[in-house]
């Protein structure tokens, strides 16, 4: 690898050992085994580097979850494939601490970091695409824009959210069949449950 590729890969290092706004230079020159100046010559600054070390490592991170278990290749029942492929999530999510609470940290910079805030909004739509893709079992250039615009974003709510929760209550995080009771209760509108009848607990 090249000095840029050298400091890619030690940005992401930093990311997941350090967090993205306690990184510095110094730290990047230090995992990567480059030189300062070629922070500035590769990438323009320290923080367009964190950046790309943000998009790349969510990117890998995403490919990782592509692969669909093989429970869910190929059912019929789309509520089936939608728990399998939350399982599958929701086991990287538990696994890889270090990266969610790198991913978490950044979203609570972007109301302060226009820079972070463009970087990450212009690859967005590229992530919805691939969550659809991932969930309905096909490639990215099959999803059309609108369903990457609507189904994309409920996927990376979701995805977010859960993100989240695994931080503060990882023991009771749903799992992915708990996911799709959800999905079936609100759309056939029996979130609360049937009624009881009057005076029974």
């Amino acid at each position: 690898m090249g000095h840029r590729e050298d400091l890619l890969e030690g940005a992401k290092r930093c990311l997941l050992e350090k967090g993205y706004a306690r990184t510095t230079a110094r730290d990047i020159v230090a995992a990567s085994g480059a030189n300062l100046a070629s922070i500035g010559y590769h990438y323009g600054s320290k923080d367009a580097l964190m950046r790309q070390a943000v998009i790349a490592s969510s990117e890998e991170w995403g490919a990782g979850v592509g692969e669909v278990p093989a429970a869910a290749d190929g059912t019929a029942d789309p509520l089936e494939r939608f728990a399998a492929v939350w399982d599958q999530v929701l086991g990287r999510i538990g696994s890889e601490r270090e990266f969610i609470a790198a991913q978490v940290e950044v979203l609570g910079l972007l109301p302060r970091d226009a820079g972070l805030r463009e970087a990450i909004g212009e690859v967005l739509p590229e992530g919805n695409e691939g969550l659809v893709a991932i969930f309905e079992g096909v490639p990215d250039t099959e999803v059309d824009a609108e369903s990457a615009r609507v189904v994309g974003s409920f996927y990376q709510a979701l995805l977010t959210g859960l993100m989240v929760q695994s931080l503060i209550r990882p023991e009771a995080l749903p799992s992915g069949r708990d996911l799709a009771e959800a999905l079936r209760r609100v759309t056939a509108g029996e979130v609360l449950g049937p009624e009881k009848p009057a005076g029974e607990e």
